[in-house]
């Protein structure tokens, strides 16, 4: 493993446990911050470990836009 993939994995790890740790929390925010949460960690697998950094432009912008889409229908549902 490269030193970039064990940063990102240690990322990835932490963010799991935050994502835990607020999911016990009682605030009106949760659902945002979990699936704020969510798409970073998405990002991070997408680009580093699928390496979407050396894909095309287009297929940045297709993933981009599917989760700018994706957050906001179930954003708009809650």
């Amino acid at each position: 493993m490269t030193k970039q993939n064990i940063i990102t994995w240690v990322l990835l790890m932490i963010l799991t446990v935050i994502a835990g740790l607020v999911s016990s929390a009682n605030s009106v925010y949760i659902i945002p911050l979990i699936l704020l949460l969510a798409v970073l960690k998405f990002m991070g697998v997408a680009f580093n470990f699928m390496e979407l950094k050396k894909a095309n432009v287009f297929w940045k912008v297709i993933v981009v836009c599917f989760l700018i889409l994706f957050v906001g229908i179930i954003l708009a549902a809650i």
